[in-house]
C-alpha cells in the first residue's frame, strides 16, 4: 500500500488558516530514484480514509497503487482537507449573494506559493506545469476548473468531476479564452447525478473550444450512470489515471 504522509496544520497565510494535507507516495518511492508528477487534490478528507470520509472513501491510494504497478508510473497525490464551513467560501471563485464564495483565488494562490513548493522541496517531484494537476469533485471540480483559466501558468493538468458550475457560472466565461499554456482537461459527470449536469459539461466542452483547444487535450464526458458521491468519483479517478497515461505515450 502507498505510504501516506499528514501533515496537521499546514498554515496558509492569504486565508489566515490552516489545514490538514495527506501526502501519498507512489508505492516505489522508497525503492527508486525516480522523480514524479505531483496532483493537487481537493476535500482531502474523503480521498484516502473511510474513517475521515464524509460518506464514503475514494480509496485514491489503493486506484494508485493498482496503476502504478501496472503502468510503472505513479504520481505523489496531495491531498487537502477543505475547511469544513468555510469550504463553499474557499472553493467557490465568485461570491454568491447569501451563499458565501469568492476566496478560491487566494486559496489556490497559497498552494501555488506555499504548498506546490514545500512538496517540490521536500519530495522527489517533477515540478514542471506540465507534471502538475490539479483534481477535484463538485465544488472542488468547479474550483479545479478556476485554476485551470486563473493558474494556468502553475497547473497542466486539470480533472473536474462533476463540477459545480452552478453556483458560479461566470468560471464558464473564463474557459473562453484564449490559453496560453496548453493544458490537458479530463470533465466528466453523469446524466443520473443532476438533470442538469449534461447541459453543464456541453457548455463546459463549448467554452474550452471556443478557446481555440485541441481536442487531443480535451476529454468531456457524459457517464450514462453514476450518483453525485464519492463512489462515483473514485471509479472515475481510476479512468483518469489511465486515461492521462494513455495520453502521455501518444
Amino acid at each position: 500500500m502507498n505510504p501516506i504522509i499528514t501533515l496537521p496544520d499546514f498554515y496558509l497565510p492569504s486565508i489566515g488558516r490552516k489545514r490538514t494535507i495527506h501526502i501519498c507516495l507512489p508505492p516505489d518511492y522508497h525503492t527508486c530514484v525516480r522523480h514524479y508528477p505531483v496532483m493537487y487534490m481537493h476535500d482531502g478528507q474523503n480521498l484516502f480514509d473511510e474513517a475521515k470520509a464524509y460518506a464514503k472513501a475514494w480509496h485514491a491510494d489503493r486506484i494508485m497503487s493498482r496503476h502504478s504497478n501496472r503502468t510503472r508510473h505513479g504520481w505523489i497525490l496531495v491531498g487537502i482537507e477543505n475547511g469544513g464551513i468555510e469550504r463553499l467560501n474557499e472553493y467557490a471563485p465568485f461570491e454568491r449573494k447569501g451563499m458565501g464564495g469568492g476566496l478560491a483565488h487566494p486559496f489556490l494562490h497559497d498552494i501555488q506559493v506555499f504548498i506546490k513548493p514545500f512538496i517540490d522541496s521536500n519530495y522527489r517531484t517533477l515540478p514542471h506545469r506540465e507534471h502538475t494537476a490539479m483534481c477535484g469533485s463538485s465544488m472542488g471540480g468547479l474550483l479545479a476548473l478556476y485554476a485551470g483559466a486563473a493558474f494556468a501558468e502553475t497547473f497542466g493538468n486539470i480533472a473536474a468531476l462533476s463540477p459545480s458550475l452552478w453556483f458560479n457560472p461566470q468560471v464558464a466565461e473564463l474557459l473562453t479564452s484564449y490559453e496560453k499554456h496548453p493544458t490537458r482537461w479530463y470533465v466528466v459527470g453523469s446524466r443520473t447525478e443532476s438533470r442538469y449536469m449534461a447541459a453543464t459539461l456541453h457548455r463546459i466542452y463549448e467554452a474550452l473550444k471556443s478557446g481555440r483547444r485541441p481536442d487531443s487535450r480535451l476529454y468531456v464526458a457524459v457517464r450514462d450512470r453514476g450518483r453525485h458521491n464519492e463512489s462515483f468519483w473514485g471509479r472515475e479517478f481510476r479512468r483518469l489515471l489511465m486515461h492521462w497515461h494513455e495520453a502521455a505515450r501518444h
